[in-house]
């Protein structure tokens, strides 16, 4: 995994700690809403994601709250590990989206260039990708990812 300590001005930071995310905290994708109506209404399966960039807002997201079962659902099955380990010293602080190609509802296939910030064991560091969407079954997930830097 590719890490970097740069911050870039801007990024939003996450709201609270793994488990102290409530229905009403600001949701950690950066979005002005709350988790329950934004990225928590994916992780409960009572929407799915209309575009690719929401998908990914809210697998971000699903890794600030530990939820890897959303992450394993919206995980293309040809690419899908078999589980998601969560490393306990690592804490998500923001997330700022950088570039998406496609990936709304008139398209099969689309990316989004992000930038994750994260403490690891309380060092700041950051990581760059590029993730590629499909559709699958009528609904948008991941497929794989490209390092940027």
């Amino acid at each position: 995994m590719s890490r970097r300590t740069s911050r870039p001005h801007g990024s939003v930071p996450a709201a609270g700690a793994p488990g102290r995310i409530t229905q009403e905290s600001p949701c950690p994708c950066g979005l002005p809403a709350t988790y329950g109506a934004c990225c928590g209404r994916l992780h409960a399966g009572a929407a799915a994601a209309p575009t690719c960039e929401a998908l990914m807002r809210s697998r971000y997201t699903a890794f600030v709250v530990r939820d890897a079962g959303h992450l394993l659902r919206t995980w293309h099955p040809d690419t899908r590990p078999p589980s998601v380990d969560f490393d306990p010293a690592l804490r998500w602080k923001g997330l700022d989206i950088l570039d998406t190609t496609e990936g709304s509802a008139f398209h099969a296939t689309g990316t989004v260039t992000f930038r994750a910030h994260f403490t690891d064991d309380g060092r700041a560091d950051s990581l760059h990708e590029q993730s590629r969407f499909v559709r699958h079954q009528g609904a948008w997930v991941y497929a794989t990812a490209v390092f940027v830097d």
